[in-house]
């Protein structure tokens, strides 16, 4: 297990080491017909795996499993969906209000946040008009399984751009695959017996995930800075695990795992995709593994251009990732995994779809 040290900027005083995991023993394994060899090599990166999550909650991953000329495609693509003018992009909206999460996602429609609908109706919607005042300058486009009745999928019509549904259906799958692997060693560094490593697969069929295309367009520094707009304000996500590719631009940071509030950068770090643990899997595991805020500040000044036709402002370049979100069946009830005298459970039984719901209706 290696890592990167990561310096100080602007907005935080402190400094982190995001480990870095080599996931080969899970996504490569080896040829040799010794079968120790390779359950010791699988069992050290799934602790790694576990201990980074547990002391820093992100990790980054060095083969992970996605092909990197399938990653460069998306990213190309990506970049060409979010280059069309606006009404091309119109053509595949997100569905009113906050039950489903697909397609264009246009500057200001979703406001990223931890914030839980209470259920009763009672001040939520003072509450999300409160957020809403700051809004988030960024657009996205979400993508799951064609065959999820409860989530389906909006697509641009073929003549817009005829390579996105086919491309898009199919790389979601590929992030599925790595995926699993993942989930594999996270169960084995739990503490599950190698023969149960599919404990934590076995509740994630696939068809319940979001593959998210994200794009920060360039924005005033001065008005970030200033809180006029927010890029990506600091926020949890929903989900069992979130792996995400992220391109050079930066801007991603992390709460420093000393609670301090501080926030330090996670820089791109080529050939790796970043791995957090989402609240989902926080509430599963009783609190064994937790949920760490991160969010997207200002890239580094190096990433900042004035090109003379913005009147003097200085203004970001623009960012491109791909968070890929993993969650569980929507109906299967999860329960705190870990529980003994020690560690009574901290949460209720609750099903992923109840879940979802009290975290969208605060976010669209």
């Amino acid at each position: 297990m290696g890592s990167i040290s990561l310096s100080e900027d602007a907005s935080a005083s402190a400094t982190a080491n995001i480990p870095i995991i080599d996931l080969s023993p899970f996504t490569s394994p080896s040829p040799s017909s010794d079968t120790s060899a390779s359950s010791s090599a699988r069992l050290k990166a799934s602790q790694d795996l576990v201990r980074a999550l547990r002391d820093v909650g992100f990790a980054y991953i060095k083969n992970h499993g996605v092909p990197q000329d399938e990653l460069d495609a998306a990213f190309a693509l990506s970049k060409r969906f979010f280059d069309l003018p606006l009404e091309q992009k119109m053509k595949a909206p997100h569905p009113p209000g906050w039950s489903v999460h697909r397609g264009y996602s246009w500057p200001g429609l979703e406001k990223v946040s931890s914030a839980m609908a209470t259920g009763d109706g009672g001040g939520d919607e003072d509450e999300v008009r409160r957020l809403r005042e700051v809004k988030d300058f960024k657009e996205s486009y979400e993508v799951g399984s064609e065959t999820n009745p409860d989530q389906p999928n909006v697509w641009p019509p073929a003549d817009v751009l005829p390579e996105w549904r086919p491309f898009m259906s199919e790389f979601y799958w590929t992030c599925f695959g790595a995926a699993k692997h993942m989930l594999r060693a996270l169960a084995l560094g739990i503490g599950f017996p190698a023969d149960d490593e599919d404990h934590l697969l076995r509740f994630h069929d696939g068809h319940h995930n979001q593959l998210r295309l994200l794009h920060y367009p360039p924005v005033d520094a001065a008005a970030v800075q200033e809180g006029a707009v927010a890029r990506m304000p600091a926020h949890t996500d929903w989900s069992s695990m979130t792996m995400l590719f992220q391109d050079d631009c930066g801007g991603l940071q992390v709460e420093h795992p000393a609670g301090s509030g501080e926030f330090v950068d996670v820089p791109p770090l080529p050939g790796t995709c970043v791995v957090n643990v989402g609240d989902l899997l926080m509430r599963w595991s009783n609190d064994f593994l937790t949920s760490t805020a991160h969010r997207v500040q200002l890239p580094p000044l190096q990433r900042w251009e004035d090109d003379g036709a913005n009147n003097g402002l200085m203004m970001t370049r623009p960012r491109y990732s791909i968070p890929y979100f993993l969650t569980t069946d929507p109906d299967t009830v999860i329960e705190c995994l870990r529980v003994d005298d020690d560690h009574p459970p901290k949460y209720d039984p609750i099903t992923q779809r109840e879940y979802a719901a009290m975290r969208a209706r605060m976010q669209y």
